[in-house]
């Protein structure tokens, strides 16, 4: 009954959608017929549907576009879909031998889509607004950026950072002339399109941009609806959409005239441990440290005991991998730090060796009278980390293990994440926030470091690493940080996390839909797909 009422309910939110779309079609010129110069004929035209709205909007200054392709903007570098990084509206750029200076190149024949020319001026104010704005994009370590001529530009860094390389990736250049108050609703870029419209909560429209200097979109016309899974599932089997998100739970029912594509992430999920014992308090009287987790016995032995693969097959349905670190599969990932877990007699053994025994015979382990048990939080609204933690719990049962379950909001999180193990999730093409979760100057900065984990020599390798040159430099060094065969971060080091899954993307594509090579997605279902937009088209 409830699954017939929400179907309803879905089908009833997705024609009301359609008719606004159809309305608003018409008014801003692109209607679905006729032969006027604002027509669109329907090949061109694509519906997505997503679940994630940019609720702040499109302002790359404040983190817009960090998550998929910010398709109003450009950025001076890319990434292409093997990860590496290319020209987007760089020429060339040049780092200097002790890595305080970046000096880019750009192009000469771009313009923004109100057909202003955009130069270094509008570089520069882009960077200084974004560093004043203090948001998420990472500029602490940047001195100052200045215009050299019109089509040159100069960072100057306080310290060498090779992960500096991202910010060129990921912050999108606005225009001096045309930022104001109003900008993240009504952007102006130089990106592959230009925002039609924007109902908020409903959806987004956005046509190609004519002034764009690259390749320009097979489709002229983009709707990204902004529906919840079951709404999204509904519209691809009314065939009203080219493309839904879906979560695991529906990837094995079939929809006609639809595929399903699963793409690979690292989309993680995790445990993030306290590391520390308790006692200490952070600046805001919230407690830090447990007991419990503060022994690298229980750490290693929840790693070892998990089997990820059956977490895998049961919570996610099939439709994810393994996760041994926040950065499996990509280029900085070190794959020595796999482990052999679903090893309930290993556990056993490591934790009968450590002194943890069932001194009272209630199946809880205890050590100088400490029980081996813990809260686990997780965000509430969230089945996919609840039924992980459901499934671990459950797991660590037969260990001795005893994990009691919290669901509650972040605020309700971030009261408790740093004495009581809490169900994370991360995932970037930024090796920077390995970093953030793992470094010590991280420890207790929003929700970076949470358990306050500390190892100087894993420390010593993030310096190595971020004061490199290149990002090919600092590889070696990445990779040492998580396991350097003595000593890590990883599961085989000291297990300041205990990661379960990579949550595999799941889309539902209309035959004859090609959305070309998928690179591996980051943390968030939705906006990673559109990272190569331009690319898709009507297979012929």
């Amino acid at each position: 009954m409830r699954k017939k009422l929400v179907g309803i309910i879905a089908l009833v939110t997705l024609m009301s959608m359609f008719m606004l779309a159809g309305c608003n079609s018409s008014k801003s010129g692109l209607s679905d017929s006729g032969n006027s110069a604002g027509s669109v004929d329907k090949k061109d035209e694509l519906v997505l549907a997503f679940g994630s709205e940019p609720e702040a909007g499109f302002d790359p200054t404040t983190g817009w576009g960090r998550y998929g392709s910010p398709l109003f903007q450009s950025t001076l570098l890319k990434r292409d879909n093997q990860l590496n990084i290319v020209n987007d509206l760089a020429t060339s750029y040049e780092v200097s031998d002790d890595g305080m200076e970046w000096t880019v190149n750009i192009r000469k024949d771009v313009k923004f889509s109100d057909g202003e020319p955009l130069t270094t001026d509008d570089i520069v104010f882009t960077f200084e607004t974004a560093t004043n704005n203090g948001s998420v994009v990472d500029l602490n370590r940047m001195r100052k950026v200045e215009a050299v001529d019109k089509y040159t530009v100069r960072f100057t860094l306080k310290e060498p950072q090779s992960t500096f390389v991202n910010t060129l990736i990921a912050t999108g250049i606005v225009p001096k002339h045309a930022y104001g108050k109003d900008y993240a609703e009504n952007p102006i870029g130089s990106g592959p399109y230009k925002l039609v419209q924007w109902d908020k909560g409903q959806q987004l429209i956005v046509q190609a941009n004519p002034e764009y200097y690259d390749k320009q979109s097979y489709f002229k016309k983009i709707t990204f609806l902004f529906l919840n899974e079951d709404a999204s599932f509904a519209a691809a089997q009314a065939g009203t959409v080219d493309l839904a998100y879906i979560p695991a739970a529906f990837s094995k029912q079939n929809v006609p005239g639809m595929k399903l594509e699963s793409i690979q992430t690292v989309d993680n999920r995790g445990i993030a441990f306290p590391f520390v014992k308790s006692g200490n308090v952070t600046k805001d009287g919230l407690p830090i440290g447990n007991d419990v987790t503060a022994d690298p016995a229980i750490r290693h032995a929840i790693n070892m005991a998990v089997d990820r693969q059956a977490l895998v097959d049961g919570v996610l349905e099939g439709q994810g991998t393994p996760a041994y670190t926040s950065v499996d599969g990509l280029p900085w990932w070190n794959p020595e730090t796999v482990i052999k877990d679903g090893d309930m007699a290993g556990a056993k053994k490591l934790l009968q060796e450590a002194g943890w025994k069932d001194t009272d015979g209630d199946g809880i382990l205890e050590k100088d009278s400490l029980k081996a048990e813990f809260t686990l939080y997780y965000l509430a609204n969230d089945a996919i980390r609840q039924s992980l933690a459901i499934s671990v719990a459950d797991m660590m049962k037969p260990l001795g293990i005893h994990i009691k379950l919290e669901g509650g909001s972040w605020d309700m999180i971030a009261k408790n994440m740093h004495s009581s193990p809490v169900l994370m999730g991360w995932g970037s093409h930024d090796p920077h926030e390995m970093y953030n979760i793992y470094s010590s100057e991280a420890a207790g900065i929003d929700y970076y470091n949470t358990g306050y984990y500390s190892n100087k020599t894993v420390d010593n390798y993030f310096e190595k690493a971020l004061h490199a040159t290149t990002e090919e430099d600092a590889l070696e060094f990445w990779k040492k940080a998580q396991w350097d065969g003595t000593t890590g971060l990883s599961a085989k080091g000291d297990a300041a996390w205990a990661w379960l899954v990579n949550i595999n993307h799941l889309y539902l594509v209309k035959d004859g839909l090609d959305i070309g090579d998928q690179r591996i997605h980051v943390h968030g279902h939705g906006w990673p797909a559109t990272d190569n937009i331009v690319e898709w088209k009507w297979a012929k």
